[in-house]
């Protein structure tokens, strides 16, 4: 009951932080692109303001399932490689966006408060870069998750 409950919790979380970035990436921001800058870069600010609250959300389900699991399975010595590898990613993505979050983001919202637009462009360029890098890792994660077992390793 507990195994289903804290995987449960830890598709969801993969789910919300994952779907949201491929949304973001390849929907969003084709979109956002027919507004002026000024526009389009208020708009982000709204995006990433609601969406990275969802992200942080998800990353501390996200570790205190993970380890919930693997101390059920018996600690990472009883795991299957598949899991050291998810976790690792799983480590350099919440590092990924740590940084994102801390640094061109935060510059992002003070270019956008004093509405020096150049450069709020400029941070959002870094953004949509580490989260295209995460993305791609998110979603080599998802498919490690789902065929890991089965690969020989």
């Amino acid at each position: 009951m507990l195994v289903g409950l804290l995987l449960t919790l830890h598709v969801l979380a993969v789910v919300i932080w994952i779907g949201g970035m491929f949304f973001a990436h390849n929907m969003l921001r084709p979109a956002a692109m027919l507004l002026e800058p000024p526009q389009r870069l208020t708009l982000w600010r709204q995006v990433f303001k609601r969406f990275f609250a969802w992200v942080w959300i998800s990353i501390i389900v996200l570790l205190a399932s993970g380890v919930g699991l693997i101390v059920l399975y018996g600690g990472m010595g009883n795991v299957h490689w598949s899991v050291h590898a998810m976790l690792t990613v799983g480590i350099i993505m919440i590092a990924l966006f740590s940084y994102l979050f801390f640094a061109p983001y935060r510059q992002f919202r003070q270019s956008i408060n004093i509405q020096d637009f150049p450069a709020a462009g400029e941070q959002l360029a870094k953004i949509r870069f580490i989260v295209t890098i995460n993305l791609v890792l998110g979603l080599i994660t998802t498919v490690i998750a789902a065929i890991g077992k089965y690969l020989p390793l």
